[in-house]
C-alpha cells in the first residue's frame, strides 16, 4: 500500500503507484521558482501578478517537458521516431535533452511575453536565477540515479557506480555546484542597477555552456562523437556551442544597447 524508498530512483510508491526522485526534484524547482520570481522582478522594473507569474511558470512546465523530451528525441535518439513513436511519449523512461529544455521554454515564454507586452530581456534577466537552481536540482537527480557519470578517475572524492569498472567523476555533484554558483553570480549581478538589461542573460548562457563544454570531457559518453576533421566533438559540445554564440550576441547588443540609450 504505501513503500518510503522501495528504490534508489523512487522516493515513494502509493498503491502501486511509483512518485520518482525527478518529480519531486522538478516539482520542488517549480515551487522555488513561484517563489523567487515576484521576489526578483522588481530589480528589472516587471510588474506582474501572480496569476501572470503562474501562467510563466505553467508554460516554462510545458517547455521543459516538451521540449525536453523533443530534444532528447531529435538530438540523441531519433530513430524513436520511426522504430517506436509511442516511446517518444514515455517521459517516465528516462531521456531528457537540457538543449531541448532550453529551446521549449523560449520558445513557450517568448509567445507569453508578447502577450503581457513585457521586454524578454529583462524577465530573462530574472528567469535565469530560478532556472540555474532548477538545472542543480535536475543534476542532483542524475546523481541520486547515478546516470550521467564521469570518466574513470583515481580521486580521493571518485564514486562507485553499480555494473560499471573503476571508479568515476562525480560529474553530477560537480554539475551541481557549478548551477548553484551561476544561480548566485546571476543574482548578485541582477542587483547592479548599472547593469545593461540583457547582461544577466548573457553570462548564464555563457557561463553555463562553457562548462558544459568542459566538463563534456569528463563525461562517459553513451552516444558516438563527432569527427569535425580538425577536432572530435561530443553532442553536447556541439550543442552546446550554439548557446555560447546566442550568450555572446545578446552581451554585445546589450552593452552597446547602452553607450546608445
Amino acid at each position: 500500500m504505501f513503500s518510503l524508498f522501495p528504490s534508489r530512483t523512487v522516493a515513494l510508491e502509493v498503491l502501486g503507484f511509483s512518485i520518482h526522485w525527478y518529480g519531486l526534484l522538478y516539482l520542488l524547482s517549480f515551487l522555488l521558482a513561484a517563489y523567487l520570481l515576484p521576489r526578483l522582478q522588481k530589480y528589472r522594473n516587471v510588474k506582474l501578478t501572480n496569476d501572470q507569474w503562474s501562467s510563466v511558470l505553467a508554460c516554462a512546465v510545458l517547455g521543459v517537458i516538451l521540449g525536453g523530451r523533443l530534444g532528447y528525441v531529435l538530438f540523441y535518439a531519433p530513430s524513436l521516431i520511426f522504430d517506436d513513436p509511442l516511446e517518444i511519449l514515455a517521459i517516465w523512461h528516462g531521456g531528457m535533452s537540457s538543449h531541448g529544455g532550453f529551446i521549449g521554454v523560449s520558445l513557450a515564454l517568448l509567445v507569453l511575453f508578447r502577450r503581457y507586452k513585457v521586454p524578454l530581456l529583462s524577465v530573462a534577466d530574472i528567469i535565469v536565477v530560478p532556472a540555474a537552481v532548477g538545472l542543480a536540482l535536475g543534476r542532483l537527480g542524475n546523481f541520486i540515479n547515478m546516470e550521467l557519470y564521469g570518466t574513470v578517475t583515481t580521486l580521493p572524492w571518485s564514486i562507485e557506480v553499480a555494473g560499471v569498472d573503476g571508479l568515476r567523476h562525480p560529474l553530477q555533484i560537480y554539475a551541481v555546484i557549478q548551477n548553484l554558483c551561476i544561480a548566485l553570480i546571476c543574482s548578485v549581478l541582477l542587483t547592479k542597477k548599472k547593469l545593461p538589461v540583457g547582461c544577466v542573460l548573457s553570462v548564464f548562457l555563457l557561463l553555463y555552456s562553457l562548462c558544459r563544454f568542459l566538463f563534456e570531457f569528463i563525461r562517459e559518453q553513451s552516444y558516438s562523437l563527432w569527427d569535425l576533421g580538425f577536432v572530435t566533438l561530443t553532442r553536447g559540445q556541439i550543442l552546446t556551442i550554439p548557446v555560447f554564440l546566442l550568450g555572446m550576441l545578446i552581451f554585445v547588443s546589450a552593452r552597446r544597447a547602452s553607450s546608445r540609450g
